[in-house]
């Protein structure tokens, strides 16, 4: 399985082409625009979320409902391309000396991707680094997620924390912490700090501010054996914390409890092995996160990551104009007061990629009948193994 985003933030739309998706998987445009309609959500949202209503058009790789086995093209076209077509049009005609940045925005790409690329525009920069483009990758997480539904694998997301405000995990199955979730403006378990965090919103917002913060995603009905511990590019639990570092704002990862075990002896850390008969083995706590050694050990995924907040703000930071070297206030582009909620969306979908693209790894098979029969010989061989 591989998939490729293109297209730029006020281009005419993104696109993703989604590899390896084995044939007979029903997938339609409407179970992929639910998760679209989440990423778009969540309190603390800017202006552009109300200009777009992303909605997933399935170009190929799809027929009557069933995936084919060939490749998946889908398109999310951009609305506010209409109010941009003549700034950045592709043609030669394309008015490039319209809404020019020349004032490069501490926290973004945009001074970098100038060093690097040689642009003497920073919005040949901010239009692709622009976390716009994970809609893209959400469209294509959610065809993953599609996938991982029929293996009986479900994922499930929470914000735990934005700015000061911090609950803990919300611990239990994964339909009891969606239902309690979708319930909250900003993507919260616990009502009263998702209470307190739409204020704390407010607050930034008045002060032309932004708030960064913690959410969580799990990983329910994964068996046993997914992933590798024999190359450093196999193990599981760096490519998930790869797959969620790459979404835009993320400054930290950690997997089960993370950086805490750090600071305790080891008899408080390692999850020690039970047996009963029936049962086989298992542990009483999942300090590890459901991996260990890159694999997986038949206990739930838990990783969690840091945003940092929203780098335009409303009151710029300093920086430097690019040509006059003179100090300025950085651009400012429409922007989040806080995008927390819809990166754990973000997260949710990436970790479903990486977490089915090791299941295929796995299993094997064109079609999604053979695997499944892959996937009950594995179940079987567990169960004989831990009677």
């Amino acid at each position: 399985m591989r998939y490729l985003t293109a297209g730029e933030s006020h281009g005419p739309a993104l696109l993703t082409i989604v590899e390896g998706i084995p044939a007979g998987l029903w997938l339609t445009a409407d179970y992929i625009d639910r998760q679209l309609a989440r990423r778009q959500g969540g309190y603390g949202r800017g202006g552009r979320q109300r200009i777009e209503e992303d909605r997933v058009e399935i170009l190929s790789g799809v027929r009557g409902g069933y995936t084919l086995g060939s490749p998946i093209a889908l398109k999310i076209s951009n609305r506010d391309w209409a109010n941009w077509r003549e700034v950045m049009g592709p043609d030669p005609e394309a008015r490039l000396d319209e809404r020019v940045v020349t004032r490069p925005r501490p926290g973004h790409a945009d001074l970098a991707g100038m060093l690097k690329y040689g642009h003497r525009d920073l919005r040949n920069v901010l239009e692709r680094a622009s976390a716009r483009e994970t809609a893209a990758r959400v469209a294509a997480g959610t065809v993953a997620r599609r996938l991982l539904e029929e293996l009986g694998i479900e994922v499930a997301g929470q914000v735990l924390r934005i700015g000061p405000v911090e609950v803990p995990p919300f611990d239990a199955p994964p339909e009891e912490i969606r239902g309690k979730v979708e319930k909250s403006p900003v993507y919260c378990a616990d009502k009263a700090g998702s209470e307190a965090m739409v204020a704390a919103i407010d607050r930034a917002r008045e002060e032309g501010d932004s708030l960064g913060g913690v959410f969580e995603v799990r990983v329910y009905g994964v068996p046993p054996g997914i992933g590798s511990y024999v190359h450093w590019d196999r193990r599981l639990d760096g490519r998930l914390a790869q797959a969620v570092m790459s979404i835009q704002a993320i400054k930290g990862v950690e997997i089960g409890m993370g950086f805490r075990a750090a600071s305790l002896p080891g008899s408080a850390v390692q999850d020690e092995i039970f047996y009963a008969p029936g049962r086989g083995f298992y542990r009483e706590r999942n300090n590890a996160g459901g991996l260990e050694g890159g694999v997986t050990n038949g206990e739930p995924i838990v990783i969690r990551a840091a945003m940092k907040p929203i780098p335009t703000l409303r009151r710029p930071l300093k920086s430097i104009d690019i040509f006059t070297k003179e100090r300025v206030e950085a651009a400012y582009e429409r922007s989040d007061i806080c995008a927390v909620p819809a990166a754990c969306v973000i997260a949710e979908a990436v970790v479903a990629w990486e977490v089915a693209r090791a299941c295929l790894e796995k299993f094997g098979g064109d079609s999604l009948a053979e695997i499944k029969e892959a996937l009950e010989r594995l179940q079987e061989r567990v169960r004989r193994v831990t009677r």
